[in-house]
């Protein structure tokens, strides 16, 4: 009986991680074929070999603890997308019907931030940042274990395309 109970758990665990990123991989689908979309995927081993590193500053070992316990990324960015904010509302539908809670939007001329995250106990496995306006659509997971005051710093050491978006995540703890 032990050994049927612990293989259900294990089954749990793994579709519960298969399960993340699962909103941006619908888009990474869409637009496969697509060129007008830069799509980067970053696996777990990714992030692993970041935390072998050794750190030269408080500020780089700081940056290697909040990636420690990072299971994965996944972006999908566009520039100069039609209908960037018909994207933009349909993403944020598709974040809400997943079952995602919002953390916060911040909503300007140039351009929209939509981020939500995915809290069982007090920890968060997955963030999904939705970009949308004028500068074009943008889809982010970030998935793991998440400490929400790592997040920007996480964003402006990767200088990833789309990223910069979690910048504003400083701003709302200020």
């Amino acid at each position: 009986m032990k050994k049927v109970t612990t293989l259900a758990v294990a089954l749990f665990l793994a579709i519960g991680a298969m399960a993340q990123g699962e909103v941006v991989s619908k888009y990474f689908d869409r637009f496969s074929g697509n060129e007008d979309y830069v799509k980067a995927s970053i696996s777990s081993k990714m992030f692993s070999l970041f935390t072998e590193l050794e750190a030269g500053s408080e500020e780089e070992q700081e940056f290697l603890e909040a990636i420690s316990k990072l299971k994965g990324m996944k972006v999908l960015y566009g520039d100069s997308v039609a209908n960037s904010s018909k994207m933009y509302k349909e993403g944020i539908s598709d974040v809400q019907k997943a079952g995602f809670e919002e953390l916060m939007t911040v909503l300007d001329a140039e351009e929209n931030f939509h981020f939500a995250i995915k809290e069982k106990s007090g920890v968060i496995s997955e963030l999904i940042m939705v970009s949308g306006g004028k500068k074009g659509f943008g889809i982010m997971s970030l998935y793991g274990e998440i400490d929400l005051k790592n997040i920007s710093r996480i964003a402006r050491n990767m200088n990833v395309q789309g990223l910069s978006g979690l910048d504003k995540l400083d701003d709302s703890e200020n």
